[in-house]
């Protein structure tokens, strides 16, 4: 590699992490409107125009918070461990496309690229036990641990999606996943996986209705409790970074990528790109739609969503993909299959979480109908 060359990757490198930065101000403002309209609130309106600058006015309060240590954590684990959970969803970004000319918008397109982001993605769990065990604190501990059953669990359902996209396009270049997708994304084809793979990753992020290991009325905060100011700022850096990056890989796996769906346009790079970012910031309200709608699960009812449906259902796709490909069955046929579970796999688990609802209420109603008021009223 020449000079130029270096000097040409380090401008990339640079300019991608400043890119991300303003993405994640961008996700926090965003957000803090989307939950105010949601709650009935303004929101951030007093820093900066429509409150655009409060995101950075937190960020540089962040970065001069005095940043305390405890005196029993293992300094090593402890400073390190934010830095394993930053490192992988920013090294992933390298080989992510956002539009067809990947010299332009990605570092370096590898053909193994949807591999290498899957790969990467487990890293952060190793962070998040670190930082529990470096604490030396016993919630901190126990937020490690549970963070770890959480995304261990979580990232099975990610992988076997992600194993069924191989294998209806038969090829890990995200690139060229896209572009097989420039008439009819995968999401028409594969529906069950999208909402598996949306799922997967909102608790792969840890965001609500899964953010269990945080769970601040539980556990006081998750592996993070005794991290502050900069310390902590790289742990909520990482989540937002996260939470856009799953919003994107649905988007190159599922929506077509810079694609307009149904609609065969001419590659534009500049184009492609705001088609791309529209795409992921609509998928990014869903998520923010989500944490202002659901409350937060217990961990038991997390865990067993995991292995009872998530798991065995990413499963089923990945044999009904198979078997499509295998015997050279149109893709159609895959399409209706994964329509007709996901509405019987909806209708059981709707019946399942309302029936015992139904039941008190018509209890209640028959005991209020049978009601009689004592004498002398």
């Amino acid at each position: 590699m020449s000079i130029i060359d270096l000097f040409l990757l380090q401008i990339k490198i640079i300019t991608l992490f400043g890119g991300l930065t303003i993405v994640v101000l961008s996700l926090v403002w965003l957000e803090r409107r989307v939950l105010g309209k949601i709650q009935r609130r303004i929101g951030p309106n007093r820093v900066g125009p429509q409150g655009l600058l409060q995101s950075l006015a937190d960020g540089i309060k962040l970065l001069v918070k005095e940043d305390i240590i405890p005196e029993s954590a293992d300094k090593w684990i402890y400073w390190l461990a934010p830095i394993i959970v930053f490192v992988p969803p920013f090294v992933i970004w390298i080989t992510i496309p956002i539009a067809s000319d990947n010299s332009v918008l990605a570092v370096n397109n590898m053909h193994l690229g949807l591999l290498f982001v899957i790969a990467l993605t487990v890293v952060s769990i190793t962070g998040l036990v670190m930082a529990g065990w470096g604490s030396a604190n016993k919630y901190a501990i126990l937020g490690g641990l549970r963070s770890t059953a959480q995304l261990i669990s979580y990232e099975i359902p990610i992988i076997m999606v992600a194993i069924s996209v191989l294998i209806i396009c038969q090829t890990t270049d995200l690139k060229e996943i896209v572009d097989k997708q420039n008439i009819i994304p995968y999401a028409i084809y594969l529906p069950l996986g999208l909402l598996l793979f949306f799922i997967a990753g909102i608790a792969e992020v840890g965001r609500i209705p899964f953010d269990i290991y945080h769970a601040e009325s539980e556990i006081v905060g998750g592996p993070f409790v005794e991290y502050s100011g900069a310390h902590w700022s790289v742990f909520y850096l990482a989540e937002y970074i996260q939470t856009f990056t799953i919003a994107v890989l649905i988007t190159l796996l599922f929506l077509g990528g810079w694609h307009i769906p149904f609609i065969s346009l001419q590659e534009n790079i500049i184009l492609g790109f705001f088609i791309t970012i529209i795409k992921s910031y609509g998928v990014v309200l869903i998520i923010f739609w989500f944490r202002g709608t659901f409350p937060r699960m217990r961990i038991d009812q997390l865990m067993s969503f995991a292995w009872k449906v998530l798991i065995p259902l990413s499963f089923a796709n990945v044999i009904f993909s198979s078997i499509v490909i295998f015997y050279d069955i149109p893709l159609l046929v895959l399409s209706i299959i994964n329509i007709l579970v996901t509405v019987l796999i909806g209708y059981v688990l709707y019946n399942k979480f309302t029936t015992p609802a139904i039941i008190d209420a018509e209890e209640m109603l028959r005991k209020a109908r049978n009601y009689k008021l004592p004498e002398g009223i």
